[in-house]
């Protein structure tokens, strides 16, 4: 017959090993989650970088970061990597205006436009890529080189095995959302 005690010396060593390897596999997660949320940082300055070269090339104003951009742009990627979809419109089947204008408004602006390019591949993707690849689609082209743009978001998010039209794939996703207001 077990006591109390004798039930608490029992499980008392398989809790300890428990709890050290959720503690090593914590930190293991956090350090790869922070190497790889770096990457893409570095990812998304270098595609603001090669967007604002691409624009002083072409004589265009170079496209300032806004936060309210960058949230529509990051909430956009990451509900295209959850839900396994690509698309402009929203998960909801709304316009990509609509989803942009929450975080980005029109209320205050006699002046309000927005655009959008989306880009997704393999987790390799680097910034000189996606330019590349929004280059060779007319529309997206045209939004690069849309001399009314003054504010861009950025945003880059890496899904393992994607799901939906991703096909399982591991994926990175960018969302550039670009505005003027005045």
């Amino acid at each position: 017959m077990l006591t109390r005690v004798g039930v608490v010396r029992r499980f008392v060593p398989a809790l300890l090993a428990a709890l050290v390897a959720l503690s090593v596999f914590s930190a293991a997660s956090r350090a790869a989650t922070g190497t790889h949320s770096g990457a893409l940082r570095s990812l998304e300055s270098g595609v603001l970088v090669d967007i604002n070269a691409f624009r002083r090339a072409h004589g265009l104003t170079p496209l300032r970061l806004n936060p309210g951009l960058n949230v529509a742009a990051q909430e956009h990627s990451q509900q295209m990597a959850a839900d396994g979809y690509f698309a402009h419109n929203s998960a909801d089947g709304s316009a990509f205006w609509k989803r942009i204008e929450r975080t980005y408004p029109s209320a205050t602006s006699q002046l309000w436009s927005v655009g959008e390019n989306l880009v997704w591949s393999s987790p390799s993707l680097d910034a000189k890529r996606a330019l590349q690849l929004w280059l060779a689609s007319p529309e997206h082209r045209a939004n690069l080189m849309n001399p009314r743009w003054r504010e861009i978001g950025v945003s880059a998010v890496h899904a393992v095995a994607a799901p939906g039209v991703y096909h399982g794939l591991d994926v990175t996703i960018v969302t550039t959302d670009f505005g003027v207001r005045r």
